[in-house]
């Protein structure tokens, strides 16, 4: 499928290159596993070569992304558990769903600010976010933020490296579990302190 997406990019107009990433950046959102991240890698080889823009390209992606993100959210907002019981989404266990939203109990919108960089685990934030009605405003802003930092870095890695593109797609399947388990100890840690220096209350004589 891969193979099959990159032959037809390098034969597309800018305009074209353009589409292809808005299209892909959107439907992870709504069908992963999708290979968005290494056809944006690809992308970026091409933006080195000058086939195509780093800033249109960066845009359409991110718009992608967000525009899923949103999509997903309203799935969630509109429909809510009920699309999973029926089954309807295979990719998202009740399970995992009850996990992200204790994250979403924990962290609120540290969970929304490193939904991009959090594998395996994106739609299911996105859906969630609508089942427990986060504000759609703030929880857009946020994605999109979210979105335009890790479209940037996959792009720049593109541009780095070239013809060796293709060693990204090993890097991914890693980092993503890698750059999870971090932000989750970060996360634990930062609120732990929190906790740990709230003042005790006075005790009575």
């Amino acid at each position: 499928m891969i193979d099959s997406i990159i032959s037809v990019l390098q034969q597309l107009p800018p305009a074209g290159v353009l589409a292809i990433a808005f299209f892909v950046a959107y439907i992870e959102n709504l069908f992963p596993p999708s290979p968005s991240d290494v056809l944006l890698v690809f992308i970026g080889t091409l933006v080195g070569l000058g086939v195509v823009g780093f800033y249109p390209v960066l845009l359409a992606a991110t718009a992608g992304s967000t525009l899923g993100f949103v999509s997903a959210y309203w799935a969630g907002h509109r429909y809510g558990y009920s699309l999973i019981e029926r089954g309807w989404l295979p990719f998202i266990t009740m399970d995992l769903l009850e996990k992200v939203n204790r994250w979403f109990a924990r962290y609120h919108d540290w969970i929304i600010v490193g939904n991009r960089f959090l594998a395996g685990t994106r739609a299911v934030i996105a859906f969630a976010a609508g089942i427990t009605h986060m504000p759609l405003l703030r929880t857009t802003i946020l994605s999109a933020l979210s979105a335009t930092v890790w479209n940037a870095i996959l792009l720049l890695a593109g541009q780095l490296l070239g013809e060796q593109w293709t060693q990204v797609q090993a890097i991914l399947s890693t980092y993503g579990w890698i750059v999870t388990g971090a932000i989750v100890l970060v996360a634990s840690g930062y609120f732990l302190m929190k906790h740990l220096r709230k003042p005790k209350p006075p005790t009575s004589p």
